[in-house]
């Protein structure tokens, strides 16, 4: 993958802009607070606002808890670097390039591999269960791609889970890890987390080796229709959650702004 050399300062960026890469990086510590990350792998990716050619993505040897909001190089479809210095991980342009140009929504791609959800893409049968309020509402924002290819370096794999996204804001990856498709950096965190906690409540569960009390059929379909759709005066549950977290980040690890 192409490297370029830039340096840039806030100045440089719209309001806009900058915003989001203040956004993003929240984001990579985020994850870090709450063990959702995998050193310096996995990728959490967004469209660069005002652009319709390109996506941020971190310099590959970068661990999530060194992330700031200027170190986000800017790397188009062809996998190159037009603003911003650092080396593009290759699983990264992979996957993460189709989806921002075949998904009109995938303005936040982040892909990870959380713990308990990835342990459930290791089994047969890896469906979050209908078993919980929790599990029931990330159930209908959920899909499933049962058929690995093994380590993604070519756009071709990115083509074919753009395909298999369809209407669905999670995808798990069956032998690998999810993914998350969302228009807001805080959408997409928030699915991370409400997946990770479903997963985890799920397994801790079944490692009982008790039977699961499954929800009736008819309660299932009342919490998927209002599940997560509360209204307020500042923004979905998601940005209220978002900002909070922001707020820890803010006394505990301010830089992550700069």
């Amino acid at each position: 993958m192409q490297q370029k050399t830039d340096t840039a300062t806030r100045s440089d960026y719209t309001a806009e802009q900058w915003q989001a890469r203040v956004d993003l990086a929240a984001a990579h510590r985020i994850c870090v607070m709450h063990g959702m990350h995998e050193g310096i792998f996995n990728h959490l990716t967004l469209t660069v606002p005002g652009t319709t050619d390109r996506y941020y993505q971190i310099p590959f040897g970068l661990h999530w808890a060194e992330v700031t909001a200027s170190c986000f190089m800017e790397v188009n479809w062809d996998g190159e670097v037009v603003r911003g210095s650092g080396e593009v991980e290759k699983s990264c342009y992979a996957i993460h390039a189709p989806i921002h140009r075949k998904v009109a929504r995938a303005k936040a791609v982040f892909h990870t591999h959380m713990p308990y959800a990835s342990a459930l893409t290791r089994l047969a049968d890896p469906k979050i269960k209908p078993i919980g309020q929790t599990e029931v509402i990330m159930m209908a924002k959920t899909g499933y791609d049962m058929d690995y290819t093994g380590p993604a370096f070519d756009p071709e794999e990115g083509e074919r889970l753009a395909e298999l996204v369809g209407n669905h804001k999670v995808l798990f990856m069956g032998n690998h890890g999810i993914a998350t498709v969302t228009e807001t950096v805080a959408e997409g965190f928030d699915l991370l987390y409400y997946t990770e906690r479903a997963a985890q409540v799920q397994l801790y569960a079944m490692w009982t080796g008790q039977e699961l009390l499954p929800m009736p059929e008819t309660v299932v379909q009342k919490t998927m229709n209002v599940g997560g759709g509360q209204k307020f005066l500042h923004g979905k549950p998601c940005d209220y959650h978002f900002r909070a977290l922001k707020r820890i980040l803010d006394k505990q690890e301010p830089d992550y702004k700069d």
